[in-house]
């Protein structure tokens, strides 16, 4: 249980909290509209940094040891399957030239 005194400090430290969150979303909108300003200036936009930051995570995917050993495993599966449907068309044509010969 609080005494009235403790409860009056906290209700006055509330309202000065509540002051400077007050006072501090105040400056931050402010340095927001400022960064607006500034980015339109030097001909930056949303789509812009969309594509900025989609470079980068893409990069930051990339380079993962995950993205590196799926990117190795399907190469591989890849060019086996190249190999085989290679093989698979020179068995064709082989045939093919079998049955014209006869």
């Amino acid at each position: 249980m609080l005494s009235e005194e403790e409860r009056e400090e906290l209700k006055a430290e509330l309202v000065q909290l509540e002051d400077e969150i007050t006072t501090l979303r105040q400056v931050l909108s402010a340095k927001e509209r400022h960064l607006v300003e500034i980015k339109q200036k030097l001909g930056m936009n949303l789509m812009n940094e969309l594509k900025q930051n989609f470079s980068r995570s893409w990069h930051d995917v990339q380079t993962t040891t995950a993205y590196k050993k799926t990117h190795e495993t399907l190469s591989h599966a890849g060019q086996k399957a190249t190999a085989a449907f290679s093989n698979v068309g020179t068995a064709i044509s082989k045939k093919f030239g079998d049955m014209r010969r006869k």
